[in-house]
């Protein structure tokens, strides 16, 4: 079995592999032919929890396993630690062990392209990134690698931190631009860009309630059902289109919030299927929007991937 560290697991997962692994991944499980349950989440005590998440298709298996121990810090370790143990369906058979963070973070930040992919009639050039923790890195390399976009405005409310994060991100992709944007202004003084990402934990909205038609707005850091980052107004102006709806109703605090009607909620799954018409989720003239929470089924694709890579 091959054990991978988190620099060997990213070097594994190449996003362009991992966006058509997950374009998959995402028809196979809407039909059914790749299996996974919700999420367990077992506490471990009032700050941690232990989820486990498995994910069967015919040829390739995983199960993750994440602890989240919300008062590492004191100890100096992360709050979140984990793997991804991949194996032969039909064997059993271990084939590798992946850093789980590094998976959640590549194969979540993929996703989100896939949407964009599969949502945004162009292929962007500029995206506004709201947060600037490990999703919000993760999302600014994805957009670089996978798209070349060049321009980003990155808003949080701790403007240095906002201004290190921006510096960080040329650094790492010199032919970027990334300006800082003070989060008052987003209400107010919203630049015009392709894509908007909220990737935080906040408990109200922190995307504005008016975005352009023509911008896709993308929601990712909300994960429970007290979290909030699209406000309702736009939610209900907007078709909603999510990753994996079976989790949606029960993790994507600003639906469940918002009350909006699940009938007309969308798996992204059906779209790429072809089961739902793209040209019909335009409401009032305007692009949908895009929610994921996550789903066993996109560590899976990251699996395939990882497999591939190390057979070359």
């Amino acid at each position: 079995m091959h054990i991978l560290d988190a620099q060997q697991t990213a070097a594994a997962l190449p996003y362009a592999q991992l966006v058509d692994a997950l374009e998959t991944a995402a028809q196979q499980f809407v039909s059914g032919a790749i299996r996974a349950p919700e999420r367990q989440v077992v506490p471990i005590d009032a700050a941690s929890v232990l989820l486990s998440m498995p994910a069967i298709a015919d040829d390739l298996s995983v199960t993750k396993l994440i602890t989240v121990h919300a008062d590492n810090g004191k100890h100096g370790l992360p709050a979140i630690q984990g793997e991804v143990v991949a194996f032969e369906t039909q064997t059993g058979r271990r084939i590798a062990l992946m850093d789980g963070p590094t998976v959640t973070g590549r194969r979540t930040a993929a996703m989100t392209m896939l949407g964009i992919k599969t949502l945004l009639p162009r292929a962007p050039k500029s995206a506004l990134l709201i947060g600037t923790g490990v999703q919000a890195a993760a999302h600014a390399d994805a957009l670089a690698e996978f798209f070349g976009v060049t321009q980003f405005w990155v808003a949080a409310r701790d403007l240095a931190r906002t201004q290190a994060f921006c510096s960080a991100l040329c650094e790492r992709h010199p032919q970027a631009v990334a300006s800082p944007l003070p989060a008052e202004l987003l209400q107010h003084d919203l630049p015009r860009t392709d894509v908007l990402i909220a990737l935080t934990t906040s408990r109200s909205a922190v995307i504005p309630e008016q975005v352009a038609p023509d911008t896709l707005a993308i929601g990712v850091g909300a994960f429970k059902p007290d979290m909030v980052e699209f406000p309702a107004s736009l939610l209900h102006a907007r078709s909603i289109v999510v990753d994996d709806l079976g989790g949606a109703h029960h993790e994507a605090g600003d639906l469940i919030q918002a009350k909006v009607d699940w009938n007309g909620v969308i798996a992204i799954g059906d779209v790429l299927s072809g089961k739902v018409d793209r040209a019909a989720l335009a409401k009032n003239g305007a692009l949908p929007v895009f929610k994921t929470v996550g789903q066993a089924s996109w560590d899976l694709a990251a699996a395939r991937v990882m497999r591939a890579s190390l057979a070359q």
